[in-house]
């Protein structure tokens, strides 16, 4: 091979590297975000997890006791309540919320009069703080005289006794599932109006030309195409579920007799107030594994197969 060749393919090469090096250096600075924020911290958990370490250091330091507090948490009655009131949340959430987000994409995706203004509007309850949320929704739900309880006697002309939407076992759950999907939905809503928006018309045309309804052109149209989109709907509702807490923190503090505490609560209580840090870095691994594992059933259940 001639000199000249081996200069020419240096020469072919030396802007692909360089754009490479300068696409690393482009992303250093979130790498090291990521790293300092996300992986620094996820890592330093394994290690007070394998230990007795305390939220305010005792004269004693902390030792090492290896998978005790992971045993310790996966015996606890009370964490398996927790992941189970979980898992309801979630399957109660995923259908209202997600549900809620593709009607109301579906009818601000028509050309209405003030479009844009309805969109910045339902996104609202999205941007609120979930604690202003959780103020206003505990005066709804005030017991015996709040405006839910006042509209439910309307409705049934007071046959229907009043609610205690937060001290009743059996509505309890409901309630924060109702609170959480109408201040999380606009998310959701968000990228199904993304979704819709991608959606050619010339499919809905062709369905028109086939004797098509309404009915059948979200059925067999606009469902399918969403499908991405309802893959990433789904995995990131769920992800929220799971991280599940301000709500219950502020409005039911894991009651009425548990039937509101949440893993990450439970979490909450083990490292804050009873100070074991070791204990509820422990509960965050498995928790950060047990969501991991949804996701990824979630992702193989529900991915396109060609």
């Amino acid at each position: 091979m001639s000199t000249e060749t081996l200069t020419a393919g240096r020469r072919r090469r030396a802007p692909l590297w360089g754009g490479r090096f300068q696409e690393l250096g482009m992303l250093l600075p979130s790498l090291a975000l990521i790293a300092a924020f996300l992986l620094l911290p996820f890592l330093s958990s394994f290690r007070i997890a394998l230990t007795n370490e305390r939220l305010i250091p005792r004269p004693v330091p902390a030792r090492f006791v290896g998978l005790d507090n992971f045993q310790k948490v996966l015996t606890d009655h009370d964490f398996w309540q927790a992941l189970w009131n979980v898992a309801r949340f979630t399957v109660m959430v995923l259908p209202v919320q997600c549900g809620f987000a593709l009607a109301i994409a579906l009818l601000l995706n028509q050309k209405l009069p003030f479009r844009n203004f309805f969109r910045g509007l339902f996104f609202l309850p999205a941007i609120t703080s979930m604690v202003v949320v959780c103020v206003i929704w505990a005066t709804l739900f005030q017991y015996p005289t709040g405006p839910f309880n006042q509209i439910v006697g309307f409705l049934s002309f007071g046959m229907v006794q009043p609610i205690d939407w937060l001290g009743d076992p059996a509505w309890s759950m409901p309630a924060i599932v109702l609170l959480s999907a109408w201040q999380a939905y606009g998310f959701q809503m968000i990228v199904y109006l993304a979704g819709l928006q991608g959606i050619s018309d010339s499919l809905y045309e062709a369905a028109s030309l086939d004797g098509a309804n309404r009915w059948q052109k979200f059925w067999h149209v606009t469902m399918p195409s969403l499908r991405q989109t309802h893959v990433f709907v789904l995995i990131i509702t769920t992800i929220q579920a799971f991280k599940l807490f301000t709500q219950v923190n502020i409005l039911t503090q894991g009651g009425p007799r548990g039937t509101t505490e949440t893993v990450v609560h439970y979490m909450f209580s083990a490292g804050f107030v009873n100070q074991r840090l070791g204990l509820a870095s422990a509960v965050a691994i498995i928790l950060f594994f047990i969501v991991l594992a949804v996701s990824l059933v979630q992702r193989l259940v529900v991915r396109d197969r060609k």
